[in-house]
């Protein structure tokens, strides 16, 4: 273990990570390891061998498979020497100083450009949708490739172009809210996204609401129901925009893949799995939307050298006879996860979000009170 810095001058200590199995190890080798056991004392073993719930915590600890999904691990450091530091001096300078303002002037040379001619189009063609639409589609394209520009983003597409086709979804793997712009510039998507607050969420309240994007607050328990009626509304309209979900529901490290959310998978229609897959030389592009804002995140993306990306577009799947929309929705998760190289975890994603339920406490409480009774008479 050593401490170092890295190209953003932060201090990191570096400590060589293996592959972790997604089984949950075996909780007494860790105690019959490395715990002493005194002569007429109560031992940690004992003490969990009182309930499951102790085991369950124990194990918890050992192997937390769940937090894994969600943390960004630091880059590795290689300014360690008097050799390389010169070298990364050079980086630092090149990157805040040239490349971030270039950058900066390429995203606003688009914005101009965009809102210059969106403008006009969606005020002064009200009376002429389908025009008017495809004008907007592509327009929503050109600042997606804009922003890409702005990251000197390394895109490279694998498969057939999506195209507009009625009762069709696609589904992709989820780690940063630019999945929808990395995918957005090859192929005007409407979305079912989080609502956000600040300037995303006044663009998801005027721009990205002409392409028939579907809102929804993670908060609100009645949103689920309404929109699961946007979403079969939607798929059943002819003109309607090509439809893009993200069933993990969170964003999660690029590394694993959570349970996905079985509502994309019981509308009764094709889903198109897409993989997406982030090379991290350069960057890590998952965005910890605990620890950071997504402009914070966007400035993190600008000052890099290069987001580089692999997209697949995997054959379109239906469900099969007999099978249930949950293992629907697993069969597509095994795809889009051995395709982009990510291991799955038996996890919720919202569980990032929730807190147990009061009916789940309690009945924990009352197994550990009932295993430590029975523990007493037994004694």
């Amino acid at each position: 273990m050593s401490e170092r810095k890295s190209e953003d001058g932060k201090l990191y200590t570096s400590v060589s990570n293996t592959e972790v199995d997604s089984d949950r190890p075996n909780i007494e080798d860790y105690l019959s390891e490395s715990l002493p056991e005194p002569h007429g004392k109560l031992r940690l073993r004992d003490l969990i061998d009182l309930s499951p719930v102790l085991t369950e915590a124990a194990g918890a600890i050992v192997d937390d498979s769940f937090t894994r999904c969600f943390k960004s691990n630091p880059p590795e450091p290689w300014n360690w020497n008097i050799y390389l530091f010169p070298l990364w001096c050079c980086g630092v300078v090149a990157r805040y100083l040239i490349i971030f303002p270039v950058r900066v002037l390429v995203l606003t040379l688009g914005w101009i450009i965009f809102l210059s001619l969106y403008m006009p189009v969606h005020f002064l063609l009200k009376g002429h949708d389908k025009l008017r639409k495809k004008i907007e589609r592509s327009l929503v394209e050109l600042i997606c490739s804009f922003f890409v520009a702005s990251w000197t983003g390394v895109i490279k597409y694998h498969g057939p172009r999506p195209s507009v086709r009625s009762k069709q979804i696609f589904v992709a793997n989820h780690t940063s809210m630019i999945d929808f712009i990395v995918l957005e510039q090859m192929t005007a998507f409407a979305v079912i996204m989080q609502k956000h607050p600040g300037w995303v969420g006044l663009l998801q309240s005027t721009i990205l609401e002409s392409l028939g994007c579907i809102w929804f607050n993670r908060a609100e328990v009645n949103d689920r129901a309404v929109v699961q009626r946007k979403l079969r509304d939607h798929v059943h309209g002819s003109d309607n925009n090509p439809l893009l979900i993200f069933p993990e529901g969170t964003c999660v490290n690029n590394e694993y893949t959570v349970m996905f959310k079985k509502g994309a998978f019981e509308l009764d229609c094709p889903v198109c799995p897409v993989a997406i897959k982030y090379n991290k030389i350069f960057v890590d592009a998952f965005w910890n939307s605990k620890k950071q804002s997504f402009t914070t995140h966007l400035l993190q993306l600008m000052t890099s050298w290069a987001v580089v990306c692999d997209v697949w577009y995997l054959e379109p799947q239906t469900i099969k006879p007999g099978e249930t929309p949950i293992e629907f929705a697993e069969r597509v998760r095994d795809m889009i996860s051995h395709r982009a190289g990510l291991k799955k975890v038996p996890w919720d994603g919202y569980l990032k979000y929730l807190r147990p339920s009061p009916r789940f406490t309690e009945s924990k409480q009352q197994s550990f009170a009932e295993s430590i009774l029975r523990r007493f008479q037994e004694k």
